[in-house]
């Protein structure tokens, strides 16, 4: 329990992430009826759009990684409870250049809501048919999980402040806050934006103002400090920091899903009217995302040419899969709302696909490095 990181969540949130992008394909890019789509609706249509084969193929990657999500949850959580017990836990949340890092953690319980609503609600008829009667009970576990992370995230922020730390010194990692508070936000304005009752849907879209304005308000404030250390030094972080470099997409996707259904439930609950609003937080997003991820895979290019092979494991390699979630479900939305065609479908694809093969990488390399001391990056220990 003493080597318990709490960076091995985005193992588990990585997979919730793949289980949620086909249901982001079938809700954004197939045709349906009204609402969010089901497996029974998506088959109805498979002769004219993705084909039964192809239906069932996707709709099994939803279930595989849903599932994985799940086992993972559980038992990360009991070694999350465990480690709290310890003196490592305690001399851990004590030091700001590492306690950040505990928003894995929440990042990947909020994650499960996302699954609860995009994967489990698809298969499961008796979630559809009472789909309503669960937002209250919904707001309830997602008040708890939100009060814990927001009061977790202001005695991370005190410690930073009381704390003598070099700020040259941190990385792309230190951005896990904005991302805990993006996934937060985005499960709360689903909330909001899906539930009939309006006392349930104002509750849910207040709370979610106030954890999005904060998270865009570290957002930037850290992503300006990460560049401000990145040149004032020389050369590139260590290896097992680049990874983290790619987190910024994730981050936006959150946020930039976040304004949209922000913006379903304005029109749900006061009737306006903002179709050219989704345009712009659909594809002002994806646009940065887009020469954002030709920028990062240029940075890591060296790294992946002579590091990213070697025998060797560190768990901030799980970070490379959410960037590619990220931009894939993003670009169903762009694909929605702004350019349908098949260059986008292209993109989504393959961003997808190469999601899946980096946790399939992952999950290879820590079952067959984690039990070999000489596999470890010499540097872990600072990681």
């Amino acid at each position: 329990m003493k080597k318990f990181n709490p960076l091995t969540f985005l193992a588990s949130l990585g997979a919730g992430g793949i289980s949620v992008a086909p249901f982001v394909y079938f809700q954004y890019v197939q045709p349906h009826g009204k609402g969010l789509t089901t497996f029974n609706e998506m088959m109805s249509n498979a002769g004219t759009a993705l084909g039964e084969a192809g239906v069932y193929f996707m709709a099994s990657i939803m279930v595989v990684f849903a599932l994985i999500h799940f086992g993972l949850t559980i038992k990360l959580l009991a070694d999350l409870f465990a480690w709290r017990k310890t003196d490592d836990y305690k001399s851990y949340m004590k030091n700001p250049q590492r306690n950040t890092t505990i928003m894995a953690a929440f990042t990947s319980f909020a994650m499960t809501f996302n699954v609860f609503i995009g994967v489990v609600r698809f298969f499961v008829p008796a979630f559809q048919q009472n789909f309503q009667a669960m937002m209250l009970p919904a707001l309830i576990a997602w008040g708890i999980l939100w009060l814990l992370l927001m009061s977790t995230e202001i005695k991370i922020l005190k410690t930073a402040f009381e704390k003598d730390f070099n700020i040259s010194q941190i990385s792309f990692g230190w951005l896990m806050q904005p991302f805990a508070l993006g996934m937060i936000t985005v499960s709360g304005t689903g909330i909001a934006a899906m539930a009939h009752n309006a006392d349930v849907a104002n509750i849910a879209a207040f709370m979610s103002m106030i954890s999005g304005t904060m998270g865009i308000f570290l957002f930037i404030v850290k992503l300006v400090s990460v560049f401000q250390s990145h040149f004032v030094t020389t050369g590139i972080p260590e290896r097992q920091f680049l990874p983290s470099f790619l987190i910024v997409i994730p981050i936006t996707t959150l946020y930039a899903i976040s304004l949209f259904r922000f913006g379903h439930y304005l029109e749900h609950q006061f009737d306006f009217t903002l179709s050219a609003y989704y345009t712009i937080v659909v594809a002002l997003p994806f646009a940065f995302q887009t020469w954002y991820f030709g920028f990062g895979l240029t940075m890591l290019r060296d790294y992946f040419k002579k590091d990213f092979f070697k025998k060797e494991y560190y768990v901030t390699l799980w970070a490379f899969i959410c960037p590619f979630v990220g931009y894939a479900v993003l670009g169903n939305f762009f694909h929605k709302f702004f350019m349908g065609n098949a260059f986008v479908l292209g993109l989504i694809f393959a961003s997808t696909a190469l999601a899946i093969l980096f946790y399939a990488f992952n999950t290879v390399r820590y079952y067959k490095f984690s039990n070999q001391k000489t596999a470890v990056a010499p540097a872990a220990k600072t990681a």
